[in-house]
């Protein structure tokens, strides 16, 4: 649940687009995070991989999980570059202040997480995460089930494209996007939990997660085609129910930046590392001062470019991991159950 979901700008141009056959996608995507998310874990506690480079390596082999590690550690680079742009955005359109001082104030926030590496990470993502949940489940619920919109019905008609059934590889490639870098951040996890509650606690997640999804959806279509004007959507919203309202989500919509910039930006650099033998901290620091000038693009833009791009990537990781994972579990059962 990074800044493209909380803003609702993923949400809007992977399922919104679509009109009604959009809330199709939403369902598909909730199914692919519970059951990628379950075979993710278990993958990582049988091969005890405490890495996604490691993960890599048991799902494809030395050649091939190179070369998929090198695209992966791009789009982290782009996937930075992006979340400091949401964040420019929203000091911009919704705190009236430079988007500059957006971006530079969650780069510096990054940089503190992260001075001590795995343990800041894992650690800014117990505090963080589940407030932001709590918080986005009791807002996009109420904007979702309670609240009545200002859509102009006739306008629907126009967004979607011709070929309707796009919406199915939207969904795919939604969830292919997103579950590549929480594999990132998931891997991390294996250390430090057992088998069974990584498992459950990934398909638990993914199930939830589509339920924020569907309750954006449905509360994003209350406003079209208002909600296309701006480049953090549900921001808009949030201020329609009612000013404290916008300020709370606001600080969710913040909190959605600084995990999926986190989780990027320890993806890269712990690469960097690797790659350049740097140590991890000055690594830390030249890949935020890389991501900077990227960042001044539109927010909006970069993510009409670079997530279906990075899907791609994301469907070939699902296709090898889904493979790989279901012949493991069927001979584990017969080894078992003889």
């Amino acid at each position: 649940m990074g800044a493209g979901f909380a803003s609702g700008q993923e949400i809007v141009q992977f399922f919104v687009i679509y009109g009604i056959d959009g809330r199709k996608g939403c369902i598909l995507a909730m199914l692919l995070f519970a059951l990628c998310g379950g075979l993710l874990m278990y993958m990582a506690h049988r091969h005890a991989t405490g890495s996604y480079q490691d993960m890599l390596h048991e799902l494809m082999g030395e050649k091939a999980s190179k070369i998929v590690d090198l695209l992966m550690a791009v789009f982290l680079f782009l996937g930075l570059s992006m979340m400091l742009s949401a964040s420019g955005a929203v000091f911009y359109e919704h705190l009236y202040l430079p988007k500059e001082f957006g971006i530079l104030s969650t780069s510096v926030l990054v940089a503190i997480f992260l001075f001590t590496g795995k343990k800041g990470l894992i650690k800014s993502y117990n505090i963080l995460v589940p407030a932001k949940l709590v918080l986005l489940l009791i807002i996009t619920g109420y904007a979702a089930l309670v609240v009545e919109g200002v859509q102009v019905e006739a306008y629907t008609v126009f967004l979607c494209p011709q070929e309707k059934s796009w919406w199915l590889l939207s969904s795919v490639l939604y969830v292919a996007y997103n579950f590549a870098l929480a594999m990132v951040v998931l891997t991390e996890y294996q250390s430090i939990g057992s088998r069974r509650d990584g498992i459950w606690g990934a398909i638990w997640g993914g199930s939830l997660l589509g339920v924020l999804i569907l309750f954006n959806y449905m509360a994003l279509c209350k406003f079209l085609p208002v909600i296309l004007h701006y480049e953090v959507p549900m921001l808009y919203i949030a201020g329609f129910i009612s000013p404290g309202t916008k300020v709370v989500y606001t600080i969710v919509l913040w909190v959605g930046i600084l995990t999926t910039a986190i989780a990027n930006t320890y993806g890269f650099a712990q690469r960097f590392s690797s790659f350049t033998s740097m140590n991890y901290s000055l690594s830390l620091f030249i890949t935020i001062a890389l991501a900077l000038p990227i960042s001044l693009q539109s927010f909006s833009a970069l993510v009409s470019k670079v997530y279906p791009l990075f899907g791609l990537l994301g469907i070939i990781i699902l296709v090898v991991l889904i493979a790989k994972a279901v012949k493991e579990i069927i001979v584990e059962i017969v080894c078992k159950y003889p």
